[in-house]
C-alpha cells in the first residue's frame, strides 16, 4: 500500500505532479472554495453529510458511523468505477477534505489498497486555505506591479487583456471576481465566487508569473463587487507606479456601449441597477436616466453617467489612494480603440519581457 501524508504547503507547491487532486468534501463545501484544478469526489453528498450529523446528535456517534460508513462506501465504490477505471498503476492522486480525517482517509486507503501513489493533505482544507492565506500574503510583496489607471470607460480591462495576448504577465482581478468593479458591474447569469475562492485564485494566478518581470494590474477600489481584495496586495497596489490612459469621452462612451450591451438589450436589468443610485443621485436624477433608458437613448445615459457619477470622484481617490498617481505617465487612447491598446501593448509588452 502507498499513502504519504504531506503537509499543506507541501502540497500547494507540488499540486502540477499529482495526477489529479480529489476533494472529497461535498459539493456545498467545495463551492465555496477548493484547490485549482481539484474535482470533487464527495463521499458524502450534503444532504448525506447532514442526515449523519443529525443521527449523531440525535442519537449517537456509533450510529452515525454505522450509517456513514456504508454511504461513503457506496460513494467511494461509484467514484472508483465510473472515473479510476483508466488509472495506470504508477497514477499519483493527491486527496483531501475538510480536516483531514475521516473523510479523505476512508478515499486514501481504499485508493492505496488498489495499488494507487495516494498522497493525503494534512490538516485537509483548514490547512490548504491557512496556507494560501499565507502565502498570498507574501506573494504580494514579491512582484513589481504597474498598475493601470484611467475614469471609468477608458478601456483599462481591454489593456490588460491585449497586453496578455502580448506576452505581458497580468494580475485580472475583475475577471476574478466575475464583476466589473461599478455599481453597474455585475456580469449578466455569472455569480461572484465566495470571498476564499476570489482569494484563491489571486493566490493562483500570481503563482504562475516570474518575480522578475512586472505584472500589470488595473487600479481597484477596495471591493470588487462584493469582495474584498486582500489588504497585502492592495497595500502593494497603492504604493506601485501608474500609467494611465487618456481617452476622448466619444471613445470612452463607445467602450462603455460595447462592454455593457447586454444590459442595454435588457433595460428592466438596467432600470434595477440604476435604482440602486437613488440615495447618491437623487430621485430626480435617476428619473432622468430611466426616461433615457425607455428613449433607447443609451449614449447620452452613459455621458451623463460618466459625468454626473463617475468621473467627479475620480482624480480625488486615485491622488488618495496610489502614491503613483500624480507621477503617472500618460498614455493616449485615440481612433480605434483596439488598434490603439495594441499599439500601447506592443511598448509595455518588451518592458516585461
Amino acid at each position: 500500500m502507498s499513502l504519504r501524508p504531506l503537509s499543506a504547503d507541501e502540497a500547494l507547491t507540488r499540486l502540477a505532479e499529482f495526477g489529479a487532486v480529489l476533494d472529497v468534501r461535498s459539493p456545498g463545501e467545495f463551492a465555496l472554495d477548493r484547490v485549482p484544478g481539484a474535482l470533487n469526489w464527495p463521499v458524502l453528498d450534503d444532504a448525506e453529510r447532514a442526515h449523519v450529523g443529525t443521527i449523531y446528535k440525535q442519537i449517537g456517534a456509533f450510529e452515525a458511523r454505522k450509517i456513514g460508513a456504508a454511504l461513503v462506501a457506496r460513494n467511494i465504490a461509484r467514484h472508483i468505477e465510473r472515473d479510476a477505471q483508466n488509472w495506470p498503476k504508477d497514477f499519483a492522486p493527491l486527496v483531501y477534505c475538510w480536516r483531514g480525517g475521516n473523510r479523505s482517509g476512508a478515499m486514501a486507503h481504499v485508493l492505496a489498497q488498489i495499488g494507487f501513489r495516494v498522497h493525503l493533505v494534512q490538516g485537509g482544507y483548514k490547512a490548504l486555505r491557512a496556507a494560501v492565506v499565507r502565502q498570498l500574503d507574501a506573494l504580494a510583496g514579491q512582484f513589481q506591479f504597474e498598475v493601470i489607471c484611467g475614469p471609468t470607460g477608458s478601456g483599462k480591462s481591454r489593456l490588460l487583456q491585449t497586453l496578455q495576448r502580448h506576452g505581458a504577465q497580468v494580475l485580472d482581478l475583475e475577471a476574478l471576481a466575475a464583476h466589473r468593479g461599478s455599481v453597474l458591474g455585475a456580469l449578466p447569469g455569472e455569480n461572484q465566487p465566495s470571498q476564499k475562492q476570489f482569494e484563491t485564485r489571486i493566490w493562483s494566478a500570481l503563482r504562475g508569473c516570474a518575480p522578475e518581470r512586472p505584472v500589470f494590474v488595473e487600479c481597484e477600489s477596495k471591493k470588487i463587487g462584493k469582495l474584498q481584495i486582500p489588504a497585502a496586495l492592495l497595500d502593494r497596489m497603492h504604493a506601485s507606479p501608474c500609467l494611465r490612459l487618456e481617452v476622448d469621452l466619444p471613445i470612452r462612451v463607445q467602450i462603455l456601449l460595447e462592454d455593457y450591451a447586454a444590459l442595454t438589450r435588457d433595460p428592466q436589468e438596467l432600470l434595477k441597477r440604476l435604482d440602486t443610485l437613488t440615495e447618491l443621485r437623487g430621485k430626480q436624477t435617476i428619473a432622468r436616466w430611466r426616461e433615457l433608458v425607455a428613449a433607447g437613448d443609451f449614449p447620452t445615459l452613459v455621458q451623463e453617467l460618466l459625468a454626473q457619477h463617475y468621473d467627479p470622484s475620480y482624480s480625488g481617490s486615485m491622488a488618495r489612494n496610489y502614491q503613483g498617481f500624480a507621477r503617472s505617465s500618460a498614455w493616449p487612447v485615440a481612433g480605434s480603440a483596439q488598434q490603439a491598446f495594441d499599439a500601447v501593448a506592443r511598448q509595455l509588452a518588451p518592458q516585461a519581457a
